[in-house]
């Protein structure tokens, strides 16, 4: 994979065959295949200075600072959850928390079992969002009406059909019968072009490269999954899906402009109250009135989970994400962590 300086990824997601044609010119006479080469690559850095322009660099996991104060607020949620629900049979290994304070030069952070790679269900449609609005900025997508309405109804509905044409739109694959062997690998490593973007801001112990499903994949999707053992599930963090959405919340994710459409889509109101949404039994129903909220949570039978980032009505500004598994139909349990997480920060925001 071939990463341009400045935070351009046009290229990330070619091909090596590709890359091979794009810079050896196959077929050319030798005698002036090199000085093309030279030509070619000069093109490439001023393309990438303009996208250095055009573009917010990304955050690097060095910029996060550790926070001792919000560790100690984690540590308590993590102890209080696990001794109030000893006859849900609860245990330490079924849940994951990361905080990250958005209020000082640098953002804090401090999480518990945030490293764990976790089944992350609708949560990894955050990173086919992004990976959509940077596609487009390079102008390796071409920003139409209808992939408009396949972005807003997986993020706000959090449509699985909505998500598959995203999913197609951004990796150039699409489902269907089954692939000969050959026809297998190329499409597989097409299907990973947003496993090597994330992976070239930095990004670490994820797999973003299937679909989600209501029934199951069928098909070619179905016959990777048993072929491609080593990332045959989605699987993320939730110290990854914090970093991302505290870049959308700090425009550093692609541009200012496009965090600002990404935050449109993930705007929620906490009074919200319909049973498929998104709010009711996640993190935004357990906030005060007046708090802010922009969140993207995710479900199935095994697992609940949900990624908020939340306004004080002091302003203060935090990302608060909760990863829980084995216990999708007990919400109380996320919504328990969420509450004494919140609770503290409110505490703190409280004038003297």
């Amino acid at each position: 994979m071939l990463t341009l300086p400045g935070g351009s990824h046009k290229f990330a997601a070619m091909q090596p065959s590709t890359l091979k044609r794009f810079f050896l010119f196959e077929g050319a006479h030798p005698d002036w295949r090199w000085p093309s080469i030279v030509v070619v690559l000069l093109t490439v850095l001023a393309q990438a200075a303009q996208a250095t322009t055009n573009s917010a660099p990304a955050m690097n996991t060095q910029m996060f600072s550790t926070s001792t104060e919000l560790q100690s607020l984690v540590d308590r949620a993590a102890h209080d959850a696990l001794e109030k629900f000893t006859t849900n049979k609860l245990a330490a290994d079924q849940f994951a928390i990361t905080l990250v304070d958005l209020n000082g030069a640098q953002p804090a952070t401090a999480s518990y079992r945030g490293g764990e790679r976790i089944y992350p269900a609708s949560i990894v449609k955050l990173f086919y969002l992004v990976a959509a609005h940077r596609w487009m900025e390079d102008g390796r997508l071409k920003d139409t009406e209808e992939l408009r309405h396949g972005m807003r109804d997986m993020i706000v509905d959090s449509c699985n059909e909505a998500t598959g044409l995203v999913v197609d739109s951004v990796t150039d694959t699409t489902s269907g019968p089954e692939l000969s062997a050959e026809e297998l690998e190329q499409w597989h490593d097409k299907r990973n072009a947003v496993n090597r973007y994330f992976a070239s801001l930095g990004y670490t112990n994820i797999n973003a490269n299937r679909k989600p499903w209501n029934d199951g994949p069928y098909g070619r999707e179905r016959q990777s999954v048993k072929t491609h053992k080593a990332d045959d599930r989605n699987m993320l963090t939730s110290d990854a899906t914090a970093r991302l959405m505290t870049e959308i919340m700090t425009d550093r994710a692609v541009t200012a402009e496009r965090c600002r459409q990404m935050l449109e889509l993930l705007h929620r109101d906490p009074a919200d109250q319909k049973e498929e949404g998104q709010v009711k039994g996640f993190i935004g129903e357990t906030l005060p009135t007046g708090v802010k909220l922009w969140s993207k949570a995710g479900w199935t039978s095994q697992t609940r989970h949900d990624c908020a980032a939340i306004e004080l009505p002091g302003g203060k500004k935090f990302v608060l994400t909760i990863f829980t598994v084995g216990h999708a139909n007990e919400p109380e349990i996320l919504q328990t962590l969420a509450r004494s997480v919140i609770s503290d920060l409110l505490n703190h925001d409280k004038p003297n």
